[in-house]
């Protein structure tokens, strides 16, 4: 009989052959041991403090050490969706998926059994980590006979894609890229999941919220004192609070990561995401705290001692007073009153106590509205508050009451201010201030009216510098005040 050979196609060869994918930057965009270490950072600080001793047996062991204390959420984590739509089809179309990681098994197995997809799991155990080339010895032992093909993302997953059958990327770091050209593998599929670098970071930045720390400007304006030296004083104070302001804003989004990423509208920031790394984030920010700093050293000692009470505030509000109901808001007014006292520290422009008073009273209204937007916005979806910031959604009545008072109480100690001799001694024409109180009562009005209807975007900063009524209501408040002048 003569023997007939049945020859397979590349296809089909392809689709018996086990494809083995990399899990962190990889399926997932993020760094998950990065991000469980934040976590445990959150959660258990004391722990966290372990960790040099954890290094100092390995890095096998330190990550089974933080896998044993913290569990990330599968099903919130930022997923490489073009990566997981292609894994599913394969898995659909019968090709056995392997879960080849570097992390710990006990999450990588909690991953695969969320995603239903893989075959089997090969992790590190707490013994050995099974990166670099003790992956690819692993992969080669257990598929010898069939060979393997393989999706990575970074420099240590070089020598795996180098030993697979067929290479994949899946937001492929540069130097990766490069060596892959240089020892010309070829890669068939790159798996692109980013948003644009400069979009992301000024989201990041928060460079919107930076309109806040215009209240620098405030005691100098104030005191019509419109000289060179004070007013690139002021400057100079300005750019030290938004480098200050962007540089906790990360932080604080670093911390929360977990929480951001089960947020309807946060899960949407960088970090969350995995647009950004967490290394990237701390690198960014230590970077823009010691731009601020050595800046900061040419102002006024005084103005440096504020900047650093703004830093030390922001920062115990990250790390627990935000979770503390009522002292949340009054932090978070207060940073406001200080920004204002900088400013006056850096043009040694004094602040009245009017001023202190009025910014006091209006800013911890604006605080609570913050918190009772967010709870009003959950209440129309019928969500319960999952933030940990110990509020109910019967506390949306009392917020009410606590931030409209405080609001009015604001544009009375305005109206007593303008009664008051100040005024006559710094503007010509002092009645005319008060054209400011009913613009500063139609604006208060209205941010509560909205944030009852639920209409109103859960910071009030960016609903000011985004609706047109709020702007043209500023307008005529600057054009009030020159006019008496």
């Amino acid at each position: 009989m003569t023997e007939l050979k049945v020859m397979q196609s590349p296809v089909a060869v392809q689709a018996e052959r086990p494809l083995c994918v990399d899990l962190d930057g990889t399926l997932v965009k993020s760094d998950t041991f990065v991000d469980s270490l934040m976590v445990l950072a959150r959660r258990h600080p004391i722990a966290f403090l372990q960790t040099p001793l954890w290094v100092l047996k390995g890095k096998a062991y330190f990550k089974s050490q933080v896998a044993s204390r913290v569990t990330l959420d599968a099903a919130h984590l930022p997923y490489n969706r073009p990566l997981l739509d292609y894994l599913r089809d394969e898995h659909a179309s019968g090709r056995k998926l392997y879960l080849a990681t570097g992390a710990d098994s006990v999450l990588a197995q909690k991953i695969a059994d969320y995603l239903g997809i893989f075959e089997d799991v090969m992790a590190s155990d707490g013994r050995l980590n099974l990166t670099g080339d003790n992956k690819l010895q692993h992969l080669e032992h257990r598929f010898r006979a069939s060979g393997f093909d393989y999706i990575g993302n970074a420099m240590p997953d070089l020598p795996i894609l180098q030993g697979a059958k067929q290479a994949m990327v899946a937001n492929p770091v540069s130097g990766l890229r490069n060596a892959l050209k240089s020892r010309n593998v070829t890669v068939s599929r790159n798996f692109q999941d980013r948003s644009r670098w400069p979009a992301t970071l000024a989201r990041t930045l928060r460079v919107h919220q930076w309109a806040k720390n215009l209240l620098v400007f405030l005691p100098v304006l104030l005191a019509h004192s419109l000289h060179a030296a004070p007013m690139l004083a002021a400057c100079a104070a300005f750019f030290c609070f938004c480098f200050t302001a962007s540089a906790t804003y990360i932080f604080n989004d670093l911390l929360d990561l977990e929480q951001d990423r089960i947020h309807l509208n946060k899960r949407r920031r960088a970090f969350a995401s995995g647009d950004l790394s967490v290394t990237t984030g701390l690198g960014i920010s230590c970077s823009l705290l010691v731009f601020a700093l050595v800046t900061a050293a040419w102002l006024p000692r005084t103005f440096l001692i504020y900047l650093l009470l703004y830093l030390v505030t922001t920062l115990a509000y990250s790390l627990s007073l935000k979770r503390i109901v009522l002292v949340d808001v009054v932090i978070l007014s207060s940073l406001y009153t200080i920004r204002m006292m900088a400013g006056s520290a850096a043009t040694h422009d004094p602040v009245s106590p009017w001023l202190a008073a009025f910014s006091i009273f209006l800013f911890l209204s604006l605080a609570m509205v913050k918190r009772f937007s967010e709870l009003q916005n959950l209440h129309a979806r019928g969500v319960n508050p999952t933030n940990g910031r110990g509020y109910l959604l019967s506390d949306i009545e009392q917020l009410r009451s606590f931030g409209t008072s405080s609001a009015y109480a604001s544009i009375v100690i305005f109206a007593l201010y303008i009664n008051g001799n100040d005024v006559v001694a710094l503007y010509h024409h002092p009645n005319r201030m008060w054209l400011i109180t009913p613009l500063l009562i139609l604006w208060v009005s209205r941010v509560w009216l909205l944030a009852s209807r639920g209409v109103l975007d859960e910071d009030p900063v960016v609903f000011a510098l985004s609706d047109r009524m709020s702007l043209l209501l500023g307008l005529g408040v600057v054009i009030a005040a020159y006019s008496a002048l």
